[in-house]
């Protein structure tokens, strides 16, 4: 979200990029896939990117690449931080 405000890109994509990854983690959270957590981070967050990246390709498909690596990276990092932070309140609730 900050390179975006830095590049004073509007602020219905400032809005439509922070929707996305709100909506990401909260998948991310919830879903049960038994795969390591960087992978389950990575491919709920390409697949919520997906129907926008079809948008996005239409008219500029060269801006998939920053797109898909910053996906690759906050997808990666939510899903080690949910396996943590689930870990976490597990054992905090047995104890």
């Amino acid at each position: 979200m900050i390179p975006m405000l830095i590049q004073g890109l509007t602020w219905d994509a400032n809005l439509s990029a922070f929707s996305m990854w709100i909506i990401a983690g909260l998948i991310i959270s919830s879903v049960g896939f038994k795969m390591n957590p960087i992978l389950k981070g990575i491919s709920v967050a390409f697949l919520v990117l997906l129907p926008s990246a079809i948008l996005i390709a239409w008219k500029e498909p060269f801006s998939l690449i920053p797109i898909s690596a910053m996906t690759l990276i906050l997808g990666g990092t939510l899903g080690v931080a949910f396996d943590k932070l689930g870990a976490r309140i597990i054992y905090d609730k047995r104890n």
